[in-house]
């Protein structure tokens, strides 16, 4: 059995945990990318299967993120998250997501909402969770028309 700091500590890192993917959230939706840089290990590995620009590591992830959503509108929801801390720095998580992106006409992206999950993995780095992979499946992707 656990004891109550043990069982403290856990509750402290999952919501630190929520935290960060709350910030992760804002920072897309409000572009702001100096912030958004930071929620990432620096061996970060993303997986977006449906991602144009193939993104393989935190700097080409983070500057494809920034470029798709220079402008237009995005909403991105994270709902009640599965977050298993694993020991003291290391932890993962699943969270259902919905978002909603509506790019300019002549951006080259597709407007579109979408329904689905982020796996994740979480490193503690000089005393501050980070995301370390996500993985973004899709449940359901419908393409809204331009305009």
């Amino acid at each position: 059995m656990a004891t109550l700091e043990e069982r403290i500590a856990r509750l402290e890192a999952i919501e630190e945990i929520r935290r960060l993917k709350a910030r992760y959230f804002r920072c897309v939706d409000l572009r702001e990318w100096d912030e958004f840089a930071t929620l990432f290990t620096e061996d970060f590995v993303p997986d977006f299967g449906e991602s144009t620009s193939g993104p393989v590591d935190k700097a080409t992830f983070v500057a494809s993120v920034a470029r798709h959503f220079a402008s237009g509108i995005s909403i991105h929801h994270g709902h009640e998250p599965e977050i298993d801390i694993l020991d003291e720095t290391n932890a993962q998580g699943l969270w259902p997501m919905y978002d909603l992106v509506e790019s300019p006409d002549d951006s080259g992206y597709r407007n579109h909402t979408g329904w689905g999950h982020y796996a994740e993995t979480y490193r503690k780095v000089d005393g501050r969770w980070l995301i370390a992979s996500t993985r973004l499946t899709r449940i359901k992707y419908v393409e809204l028309p331009k305009g």
